[in-house]
């Protein structure tokens, strides 16, 4: 009797509707919130470049940010048994990093301590995947479609107008602002040719690593290394290192998990005109009528470029 009466209450169990399973991970709006914090947290480096800049000479504090990093991402290595690149890997790594990091942030972080806007330079940087296709079509022999050429061609008169209405506050900072991107793009290429097999985060600590001597040597060699300001300087420091630096890339290796990397390469087109007013807000810094034409022309024409 016992016996039919368990198998019933089997029955029951196995015809009663399943109980929903627990839902995990974050929320919804969590992740849909995630493209737009990091548009504006990676908008928010250009703010804090220029605040760092009134504080200190900007090689100087190119070298505090690399140092800072390369510490820290260097302990995360040590942490979570990251394999280092060796060899031969590991000379093309160095040779990323003094690209993608002394180079670009070396110049850009001196075109804003020239005075150049945040929102000219985050347009400028904007192009990097622009000068990558053509490298890809020139270097490679990829095809370049019409509709690329077209957003080139729009993106090119859109930098050109920006640029011609700031050459009359730092023709060096506009100068510089292109070694940066060169020197971005340049070493993105190398780094899809050559260092494929490197692990993300040993290879970007060694990137910082590398880089902070060059910046070192540079900052006593051209610059008077002395900080006028602790409390902005220590600040822009700060965010720079945490926020641009770990923070950014964290949502961004979330994003690129979730989302294909064409859509989350599109939130790039959106940092100048971001970055424009969070300088407005922040700083009081303004852009006048033909960079703003500039903004708006350039980010059409990236936005062009990239689809496909």
């Amino acid at each position: 009797m016992a016996e039919r009466d368990d198998l019933k209450l089997a029955e029951a169990e196995a015809a009663a509707p399943a109980a929903p399973a627990p839902r995990t991970g974050a929320p919804a709006w969590v992740s849909a919130s995630i493209p737009a914090v990091f548009v504006v947290l990676w908008s928010s480096a250009f703010i804090a470049a220029v605040i760092g800049t009134d504080a200190a000479p900007p090689l100087l504090l190119t070298f505090c940010r690399f140092a800072v990093a390369g510490i820290l991402l260097a302990g995360v290595v040590v942490v979570t048994k990251a394999p280092w690149p060796k060899g031969r890997l590991l000379l093309h790594v160095i040779v990323t990093g003094l690209l993608m990091q002394a180079v670009q942030f070396g110049a850009f972080y001196t075109a804003i301590g020239a005075g150049l806007p945040g929102g000219l330079v985050a347009l400028i940087q904007g192009f990097n995947p622009v000068l990558i296709a053509l490298m890809a079509g020139f270097v490679a022999g990829e095809t370049i479609s019409r509709q690329q050429w077209l957003g080139f061609a729009v993106g090119g008169v859109g930098v050109a107008i920006a640029v011609g209405g700031a050459l009359d506050s730092s023709v060096s900072g506009i100068v510089l602002s292109f070694v940066g991107l060169l020197g971005l793009s340049v070493g993105t290429v190398y780094q899809k040719r050559f260092t494929q097999g490197a692990d993300v985060r040993s290879s970007t600590a060694v990137h910082f690593l590398a880089s902070a001597p060059v910046m070192l040597v540079m900052t006593l060699a051209l610059e008077d290394p002395e900080v006028t300001d602790w409390a902005g300087f220590g600040g822009s420091l700060a965010w720079i290192v945490l926020i641009n630096s770990v923070g950014t890339f964290l949502l961004l290796n979330f994003m690129l998990k979730k989302q294909a990397a064409s859509r989350v390469g599109t939130l790039f087109f959106l940092t100048p005109a971001v970055t424009a007013v969070l300088a407005w807000l922040v700083i009081d810094q303004t852009l006048g009528l033909s960079a703003i034409i500039g903004l708006v022309l350039g980010g059409a024409g990236v936005l062009l470029a990239a689809r496909k």
